[in-house]
């Protein structure tokens, strides 16, 4: 029998085990409600933070992401290869947390403003 890596006793370690990285956090949040190639995630990324995230660390959170049933990934048959990323139903799920920690976020800014 195989372990869960990102398992853990405390539910709220699970959680952050899974998305507590500075950069699944932000896949995630770019896939909400859309689908996207690699480039555009590497883009959309690249600007929200304001540095560059390399092909190997996205493409090793994108498997992690994979592998965790967060996100999937949608290989079409054509020349150039297509490929499309987008969150599972339990990556949709992770929205209301996703929310909830920009409501949380806004607040903090407001306060030390």
């Amino acid at each position: 029998m195989q372990t869960n890596p990102y398992f853990s006793p405390c539910p709220v370690e699970t959680t952050l085990n899974l998305i507590g990285n500075k950069w699944k956090f932000l896949i995630i949040r770019d896939l909400i409600g859309t689908k996207k190639r690699f480039g555009e995630l590497q883009r959309s990324i690249c600007a929200t933070k304001n540095q560059n995230i390399s092909q190997k660390v996205l493409t090793q959170n994108l498997r992690e992401l994979e592998d965790a049933n967060i996100i999937k990934r949608k290989i079409y048959a054509q020349v150039p290869p297509k490929v499309e990323y987008s969150l599972t139903e339990l990556g949709e799920s992770l929205v209301l947390v996703l929310k909830s920690l920009e409501s949380w976020g806004k607040g903090y800014q407001q306060s030390i403003a």
